[in-house]
């Protein structure tokens, strides 16, 4: 029972982040889509911003395999 949580717990920590990214990387990309076609050398500004989010992920994917390899 307790390996089921840990499995739980770990698979939460990977899919709420996910989940998070996937919505802000929606919002920011349809803004910079705009904001690039209206003035193209932002472009670098916008990848950099779109890639912030992505480390939710890896935070979240990190945490995940704490729990995995303390618990196991």
């Amino acid at each position: 029972m307790e390996k089921a949580l840990i499995a739980l717990a770990a698979a939460l920590a990977v899919s709420i982040p996910a989940l998070a990214t996937a919505y802000a990387q929606a919002r920011i990309g349809s803004a910079g889509a705009g904001t690039v076609a209206e003035k193209p050398e932002t472009a670098g500004t916008m990848i950099i911003l779109e890639a912030i989010p992505e480390t939710m992920v890896i935070l979240g994917f990190v945490v995940a395999i704490m729990l995995i390899l303390q618990f196991a």
